[in-house]
């Protein structure tokens, strides 16, 4: 009995044993992360993680376990070890990959591998791979090789001589053995006998997201992941009943419409939209980044009216769009824009001009049909789309597409034959890994963040080229340039986490010859998101914006100022005082500004962060 037992009980082992090492590579990779973090909060990632550890153990033995015990009631049927051996090794690679994956997915993004990640594989498979290039591939290699290297040997030291007799106990006294390991195999997935079944709230334990993440087991992460995308899609975000919920909507949202300046010069200028990539605070020395990187930029400060403390709605640019052109705010889970159904009917700020008479074009230098753009501008008439299929192969110099500066000079060649009023949208793409250029990188490229430094600087002076060169058209008096990015980043500063506001810090600058004098270096330090610039927008046109619920005028003065964001599983708000954001996985606030922020204060932004995330989503489902 006790040599049939040992299978079972080495086989879980080795399983727990290789989840431990898997883990233990992720810290690591962030051992720089974790350098200021207690010993005893490190050594829980690895007990509390165990529990999950266990579960995940456990759905990997049932095959392997049920064919033992197949064997083991019946012994004319023969236990295939070589079965079991390869379904291992499978499984071993499988796990490594994913604790690959994982490594990357949490450098980029800042949260574990998950289904959104395999989403954005399988449905932009080429964009994935440029997104991925600037992973460093040498280490990697050798860290899953070593990793699946570890664990073919010690599944081979363990069961390689293993020997099993079946015979040597009567029928009837099998049957219990049998029911007991079931049992005890069901428990370890089921994560005991508590009332609550394993989920991500039983091991997360910090405030630290870090030291969550890596307390999760990413196999098992990733499988409820993506059962929960499939399953109902009730709103997973329900903290207030519907009718406070509505009362604290409209008391955030309250806008009497009437007491805002009037920037422009006429309220039926022309008017183009740039969005730059990445274009984090970080990089923009008046926002509090670093020096040099953006000098042409800080030029066009002086001629305009820049909005100080604008954060954007989440951290990927399907998102970002959505937000700037529909202002309507990021979903956490879900992303809008790859569901016609329901992006059909947002309201847009191309449609709502196109309904008082511009005409409407959107320049990107690479694929449209990169998370369903094409689809969604098409539908919130975008007249003219010129992208990567418009170009020629010559012109295409990276893994995305064409630099900034042949997207720029095409969008110029357009607008010099447009007819009047126009509304034009670029969407930039160099600063956007592997963060490649067509010239030598002001700041090298020896690291990742002086990549970064140097793309920034590119996108910097072919945005500077082109307003230069626009101020030469006769129709530059008339026109408005909105500068403004698709969300934030990590780099170059790589001390923001995803949960980290300063992470969704960025730009948006008015300016152009329909700007009044008056408004050209003043800046607006109302704190706002990238939704909002549809409101301050359609209100200086005096065009109605009620169709934006979300989208604030922030030239009001008594409009409330304040941002929201929102990443996988994720979301957060910030004003002027103060900043909470909340892990609804694990039940928990992970970040607070400032540090001895007061409890009254501390529950009245997390109540403001709740309700806007449920009825975003409510909104969401309701599209």
């Amino acid at each position: 009995m006790l040599k049939n037992l040992s299978f079972i009980l080495k086989y879980f082992l080795f399983w727990m044993l290789f989840f431990f090492l898997n883990r233990l590579v992720f810290e690591i990779w962030y051992a720089d992360r974790l350098a200021n973090l207690s010993l005893l909060d490190i050594s829980k990632t690895f007990l509390l993680g165990a529990h999950m550890d266990a579960s995940m153990a456990g759905y990997i033995c049932i095959i392997p376990f049920l064919l033992f015990f197949i064997t083991y009631l019946i012994p004319n049927f023969s236990f295939k070890k070589y079965f079991v051996k390869y379904y291992t090794y499978l499984l071993v690679f499988l796990t490594s990959l994913f604790t690959l994956i994982d490594v990357n997915i949490y450098r980029e993004w800042g949260t574990k591998f998950n289904y959104r990640a395999i989403e954005f594989f399988f449905t932009s498979t080429n964009d994935a791979i440029a997104s991925g290039s600037s992973s460093p591939i040498t280490a990697s290699l050798i860290t899953i090789s070593l990793i699946i290297l570890i664990g073919i040997c010690f599944y081979k030291w363990l069961f390689d001589k293993s020997t099993y007799d079946f015979k040597e106990i009567i029928f009837y006294k099998k049957v219990p053995f049998v029911i007991i390991i079931l049992g005890i195999t069901f428990l370890a997935i089921r994560g005991g006998i508590s009332v609550a079944p394993m989920n991500p709230s039983k091991v997360y334990f910090s405030e630290k997201q870090i030291l969550n993440y890596a307390a999760l087991n990413t196999n098992w992460f990733l499988l409820a992941n993506i059962i929960s995308n499939h399953k109902s899609k009730a709103n997973p975000y329900i903290y207030f009943g519907e009718s406070q919920r509505k009362q604290m909507i409209d008391s955030l949202f309250f806008d009497d419409g009437k007491t805002y300046p009037i920037i422009l010069k006429s309220q039926k200028p022309n008017i183009i939209l740039i969005i730059v990539e990445s274009f984090t605070a970080d990089v923009i020395q008046e926002l509090g980044g670093e020096k040099g990187i953006t000098p042409k930029f800080s030029e066009l400060i002086k001629e305009g009216l820049l909005f100080e403390h604008i954060y954007s709605a989440s951290d990927r640019t399907d998102k970002g769009l959505v937000g700037i052109i529909s202002g309507f705010p990021s979903q956490a889970i879900k992303s809008i824009v790859k569901e016609n159904d329901k992006q059909e009917r947002l309201p847009s700020i191309s449609s709502a001009l196109v309904r008082n008479g511009y005409q409407t074009s959107f320049f990107y230098g690479g694929d449209t049909d990169f998370s369903n753009f094409k689809s969604y501008l098409l539908t919130h008439q975008y007249q003219k789309i010129n992208d990567s299929k418009s170009l020629k192969a010559n012109e295409i110099g990276s893994a995305w597409g064409a630099f900034d500066e042949i997207t720029f000079k095409k969008q110029i060649q357009y607008l010099n034959t447009a007819k009047q009023p126009f509304f034009s949208t670029l969407l930039t793409l160099s600063n956007h890994e592997p963060f490649t250029l067509p010239v030598k990188g002001k700041f090298g490229d020896n690291t990742l963040e002086n990549k970064f430094r140097s793309t920034s600087f590119y996108t910097d002076q072919a945005l500077y080229n082109f307003i230069n060169e626009a101020k030469k058209q006769v129709w530059y008096s008339n026109t408005l340039f909105i500068i403004i990015a698709d969300h934030g980043h990590r780099l170059p500063k790589s001390v923001n986490e995803i949960d980290n506001p300063e992470r969704y810090h960025i730009p948006m600058l008015f300016f152009g010859g329909v700007l009044k004098r008056e408004f050209e270096g003043k800046r607006v330090n109302k704190y706002g998101n990238q939704v909002d610039l549809a409101s301050i927008l359609l209100s200086q046109l005096n065009m109605p914006d009620t169709a934006f619920h979300y989208s604030k005028n922030l030239l009001n003065n008594n409009v409330k100022g304040f941002g929201f964001y929102s990443y996988d599983n994720g979301f957060g708000y910030v004003d002027a005082d103060k900043a909470v954001t909340y892990d609804p996985v694990g039940k928990q606030v992970i970040f607070t500004n400032p540090k001895n922020i007061s409890r009254e204060q501390k529950n009245k932004a997390l109540q403001n962060a709740k309700v806007l995330m449920q009825s975003v989503y409510k909104d969401f489902e309701n599209y």
